[in-house]
């Protein structure tokens, strides 16, 4: 069981303490709609007094047909309590712990100030005065603590901005789960061997809204150096950042799509690594639509990636052969191995990171 030792680290990792909008959760949501029809969504990195994802599902419950919505917060947030004071909950005031950790489960969401809509005003009524949708929670709220592992078995997907630090541990624990989720992250957790296996199992892919600049609510104390991604909004501090990417399990239509190929090999445009039998293709909008061989592409490719047009071979991160072999003047091995490209003067020059893929037909 993970601790509070190992719970207040994280809270220290600064990457961990990104709270997604609301606006760019229902820009992604809206292209899965059909898939929550009486599903149980659990959101199990979110406080669910403040959390947006727990705020669009429970303003949506009735329109995405919901069967049940579970929200567990975490000890040691840093925004716990700051929009819906616990205090002011009924039933928490006399368990009320020191450590304010607790589980929301909604069955309904009705309109209870009868102004024939379901908003944020029905849902705060709803956790102010139903003892029964509120609960402490026993542990820390820490997403692999035994019993929010045992939610997972309750839920059929899983929506949430996790922690960033851990991802190593939240993509496995969910994907030996068999449950289904969308989940926002960074970009490069596809470099993690633990992610990137199970998108060369088929069992993750990019979601829709990736990339471009999305703007993260942070702690107060949270250091921004560039003025540019940093702004205040009715005392509300927000950081942008360009990398955040959804990763899924979910069907999305733009994995059908085929990549359109216009660009034909030739040697000369596509040299082949130092340290590996593939070639190296810069730019994914120039995959050579006449070659059989493997071939390194950026990961941004995986943006893109069909399983019907390409199968995808591996990593350049494990690929590679150890550049001990390669040894040249020049050469470096920080960050793990990868591949190279020789530089035409006796050197090599290293790439950043690759993902192997091979055309679905090819004859080699």
């Amino acid at each position: 069981m993970a601790g509070n030792k190992a719970l207040s680290a994280r809270n220290r990792n600064s990457a961990d303490e990104f709270y997604t909008q609301l606006t760019d959760i229902e820009d992604e949501l809206r292209h899965y709609r059909s898939q929550f029809q009486g599903k149980v969504v659990l959101c199990n990195c979110d406080d669910p007094f403040e959390s947006n994802f727990f705020k669009y599902f429970a303003m949506n419950f009735n329109h995405l047909g919901l069967k049940k919505l579970i929200s567990t917060s975490y000890a040691g947030s840093p925004i716990t309590g700051k929009q819906l004071p616990l205090f002011d909950v009924e039933g928490l005031r006399a368990t009320r712990s020191v450590r304010d950790v607790y589980k929301v489960e909604i069955t309904e969401v009705p309109d209870l100030n009868a102004d024939g809509a379901i908003d944020l005003l029905d849902v705060e009524h709803l956790l102010r005065h139903d003892s029964n949708a509120v609960t402490p929670l026993e542990g820390d709220g820490d997403f692999r603590s035994p019993e929010c592992v045992a939610l997972l078995d309750e839920a059929d997907i899983i929506v949430t901005n996790p922690p960033w630090s851990l991802i190593r541990d939240f993509i496995p624990l969910i994907a030996e789960s068999k449950k289904q989720f969308l989940v926002i992250g960074d970009q490069n957790f596809i470099t993690y061997r633990e992610v990137f296996e199970q998108i060369m199992a088929d069992n993750l892919w990019f979601g829709y809204n990736n990339g471009g600049t999305k703007w993260f609510r942070v702690p107060d104390d949270y250091e921004i150096k560039t003025e540019s991604r940093k702004k205040i909004v009715d005392g509300v501090k927000y950081f942008s950042m360009g990398r955040a990417y959804w990763f899924t399990n979910l069907d999305t239509t733009k994995r059908h799509e085929p990549l359109t190929l216009f660009k034909r090999y030739t040697p000369e445009e596509y040299p082949t690594y130092t340290n590996y039998p593939a070639i190296e293709v810069s730019k994914v909008a120039e995959i050579p639509m006449d070659y059989d061989g493997e071939m390194g592409v950026p990961i941004t490719f995986l943006d893109k990636y069909n399983p019907e047009q390409f199968k995808i071979i591996g990593n350049s991160k494990w690929l590679g052969k150890p550049m001990s072999e390669v040894a040249e003047k020049g050469t470096y091995q920080a960050g793990g191995i990868r591949f190279y490209v020789p530089n035409g003067d006796g050197t090599h020059r290293r790439l950043y990171e690759r993902v192997v893929i091979q055309r679905i037909g090819a004859t080699s």
